[in-house]
């Protein structure tokens, strides 16, 4: 199929060449296939940034005919995409996707098998591209099915997160993942390595000469990484619970965030030696401290539908994790993240050490209380990076007052931005690993939080709207202070 012209969307210059291939979607009748895979395939497809032959195979439990999940693509595709489903465009899609119901797993790989080699067949030794939106719990029965159906030659997997819930779980679900794939067929997603602001930290550090000398513990005091949520857990219940902010977003998405942040420079800009490093700086993390760790639940939450009194689930986690390695040693890396706080924000903030000589005593403002001398990544998808730094007021007398430098990247459909899962797709399409994660990576971040789960502590609550316990507002990260509330 080939995306007719009746779209706009500022492609990039060069369309990427890819070999025909059967895209399965697992769980595409599920909310994370609404809201952002159909609209991401559907926004590459117009893009021009599928192959120019494809098949898409919904599969999930719900039986459905090719016409009905045709009606639901188009639905999710009018409320969360950027381009509407209409025209030429809309009608080869449409026609390129079919579906399959019922379960899926070892002993129930009939129908879906049969869709796969009949969609391969037509387009000629196609390869394939699974994509598991599912619950964790099901990765398991895939990965056996899809071995026992032989479907797995010329295959990827991507499997959403997270994967395992400690160690052992994720080793074992590594074990029988090995068990039917290479690992170079595995694909460990995070949506939040997909975003552009997140990737804009391999260009700012390396790119650029006026900041990698100074990335280090001579020159930064501390990193903090906040990422507030306001919403509550809504119908996710009996998901959050089996997870909690711990395993849901910090050992899945912040320690990777704060991997690009913290690694060595590499020796080239390739998936191998990127991972590489990364896993470089899980192996130099220190496990973490059950003290260096505050938990929080937010006032309301056991009355919300499908929670457990019994359960001690957090639904707000800080932290401060140290990295033993020359670069870092010393510099606390802190962490905060949560549901029903104060705003919703994906902020990463670089704080450099003050001068050791103090030459303007007698400023109006100490300078102590004035927010500057860091960079500020915002990591939302269109994210933004803002250096804050001191200098003179207007005026006679020489009084300091902060000042800030901001790059945005532009908005809208036409900027050119993939949206992070539609990224994540297309280097998967293309075998390009760089933003996914390695089993080694996987188990060795459970080990380092290990600690943390075998001795979890106690529960604080704090009120709905806040920023959280006041042990993690203040003293966790005392005599530092938390860059969010801010302006920026």
């Amino acid at each position: 199929m080939t995306a007719a012209a009746t779209n706009t969307f500022c492609a990039p210059s060069a369309p990427t060449d890819l070999a025909p291939t059967t895209i399965v979607l697992f769980g595409a009748t599920g909310d994370l296939a609404r809201r952002k895979l159909l609209p991401g395939l559907y926004h590459l497809f117009v893009a021009g940034l599928l192959p120019a032959r494809w098949h898409l195979i919904g599969a999930a439990v719900e039986e459905l005919s090719d016409e009905q999940f045709r009606t639901r693509i188009h639905a999710s595709i009018s409320e969360f995409g950027r381009v509407a489903p209409e025209g030429e465009s809309w009608a080869a899609f449409a026609a390129a996707s079919t579906y399959v119901g019922g379960r899926f797993g070892p002993g129930q790989t009939g129908p879906l098998r049969a869709a796969v080699q009949a969609s391969v067949a037509e387009l000629d030794g196609a390869g394939k591209l699974f994509f598991g939106a599912v619950p964790p719990a099901a990765f398991d029965a895939i990965a056996r099915g899809l071995s026992e159906a032989a479907l797995t030659d010329a295959a990827r997997v991507v499997l959403e997160k997270p994967f395992g819930s400690d160690l052992a779980s994720a080793c074992a679900l590594n074990a029988v993942l090995h068990a039917a794939f290479d690992e170079q067929q595995v694909f460990r997603i995070d949506h939040f390595l997909g975003k552009e602001a997140v990737q804009n930290l391999l260009a700012f550090r390396f790119a650029n000469g006026l900041f990698e000398p100074v990335w280090n513990r001579e020159f930064i005091d501390h990193v903090q990484l906040d990422v507030p949520e306001t919403l509550a857990i809504g119908t996710r219940a009996a998901f959050y619970e089996s997870t909690g902010a711990l395993r849901d977003m910090v050992v899945t998405h912040l320690f990777q965030v704060l991997a690009f942040v913290a690694l060595e420079p590499p020796a080239a800009l390739t998936p191998d030696v990127l991972i590489d490093a990364k896993v470089r700086v899980f192996d130099a993390m220190r496990p973490l401290s059950p003290g260096d760790v505050v938990r929080g639940r937010y006032d309301g939450y056991l009355q919300e539908d499908g929670v457990s009194p019994r359960l001690q689930t957090e639904t707000f986690v800080a932290g401060r994790v140290m990295i033993d390695n020359p670069r870092w040693a010393g510099v606390p890396f802190y962490f905060r993240t949560g549901k029903r706080l104060a705003e919703g924000r994906r902020v990463l903030t670089i704080v450099f050490k003050s001068p050791p000589l103090e030459l303007f005593e007698r400023a109006s403002v100490a300078i102590d209380d004035i927010d500057a001398n860091h960079l500020t990544f915002d990591l939302a998808d269109d994210g933004s990076i803002s250096a804050s730094f001191l200098a003179k007021k207007p005026g006679p007398d020489l009084q300091i007052a902060e000042a800030r430098m901001d790059f945005r990247y532009p908005a809208g459909p036409s900027s050119g931005v993939l949206e992070a899962y539609e990224r994540l797709l297309h280097d998967a399409l293309i075998g390009d690993r760089t933003l996914f994660t390695r089993a080694d990576g996987i188990e060795r971040l459970w080990q380092v939080v290990a600690p943390v789960l075998d001795d979890p502590p106690p529960l604080q609550t704090y009120p709905a709207g806040s920023w959280g316990p006041r042990a993690a507002v203040a003293e966790l990260i005392a005599p530092r202070r938390w860059h969010l509330p801010t302006s920026h």
